[in-house]
């Protein structure tokens, strides 16, 4: 079974996913960013590829990159990125928290995973295979 792991604060929690979106608003800027990712298997297991990232404008460490094209307010690009075997989110009360979706609905980490105040630090990460 293809599955998205999360790992925080000594939780673990498999969703039954290949796809999944990241989004987060940016805490200066406050612009959406969005991040696709999907479970692919390469000779070291089974990690996750971005496929295409969206910022909805620019500003603090947020310039798009050169090829990014903007389609309808929103910059979209693909990072040439190989698989990544984790991604480390690092939250907080102080801003807005990140959100993972699928199916059509955002779920926050906080209804995943609980508080920013309890779990600061979460991994995301393709489930192992069974």
């Amino acid at each position: 079974m293809i599955a998205v792991c999360l790992a925080a604060a000594g939780l673990a929690i498999s969703l039954p996913l290949q796809a999944f979106t990241l989004n987060w608003t940016h805490s200066i800027e406050k612009i959406l960013w969005e991040e696709d990712y999907q479970v692919v298997q390469t000779a070291g297991g089974a990690r996750l590829q971005l496929t295409e990232a969206r910022i909805r404008g620019s500003g603090a460490g947020m310039e798009p990159p050169p090829d990014a094209v903007l389609k309808n307010g929103v910059w979209h690009y693909r990072p040439p990125l190989a698989p990544l075997e984790r991604l480390h989110l690092t939250r907080s009360d102080y801003v807005a928290d990140y959100q993972l979706c699928w199916g059509g609905k955002c779920h926050p980490l906080a209804e995943l995973v609980g508080p920013p105040s309890a779990a600061p630090l979460v991994d995301v990460s393709a489930c192992p295979s069974s």
